[in-house]
């Protein structure tokens, strides 16, 4: 099995070459994305954390390709990116490629916002990060599910993460 910084680098630089301009993600097992690799699994897998950042830094007028910030987010991974990458890299990578931003709690309310939030019950499932901007029609969140296409709607954060449990917020 081949893994390094390097390889997963050089790798997601040649897929990048496919994209047209800075795409906002939806769905991270479809498209080019899900070739990416991030530690030792292709995006498909455990990209949500780097493509949070990635969407975030796009809305926000700040785009980077997302090998960048794959790059730089493999110093959070867990568990050799199996799990993904730890919640509080999600803020340390937001604060390095220049977004100011605090932590929030679930009550908190901001226009733009990254969930990080357990899928089920505490540490017996996975969890999911998403990028979210409020609206008129209620809160748009993408790269929702990892084979949905399209932003989806929701009406506020508690109905984002259903039955599961928030972890952070920034």
């Amino acid at each position: 099995m081949k893994y390094s910084r390097k390889y997963n680098y050089r790798l997601n630089c040649g897929i990048w070459q496919n994209f047209s301009g800075f795409p906002m993600i939806n769905g991270q097992a479809l498209g080019h994305v899900s070739g990416m690799r991030y530690g030792l699994c292709p995006m498909s897998f455990n990209g949500c954390e780097v493509i949070s950042v990635y969407n975030t830094l796009a809305y926000l007028g700040k785009p980077l390709p997302i090998q960048e910030i794959s790059l730089y987010m493999e110093r959070y991974r867990s568990l050799m990116g199996i799990f993904g990458c730890f919640p509080f890299g999600v803020g340390k990578a937001l604060k390095h490629f220049g977004v100011n931003t605090t932590r929030m709690k679930f009550s908190e309310d901001a226009d733009i916002f990254v969930l990080c939030f357990w899928t089920g019950r505490i540490f017996m499932s996975s969890i999911h990060t998403v990028f979210c901007v409020k609206s008129r029609k209620g809160i748009k969140v993408y790269n929702r599910y990892n084979n949905c296409p399209a932003v989806r709607i929701y009406a506020d954060k508690k109905s984002i993460i259903g039955k599961g449990k928030p972890i952070i917020l920034y």
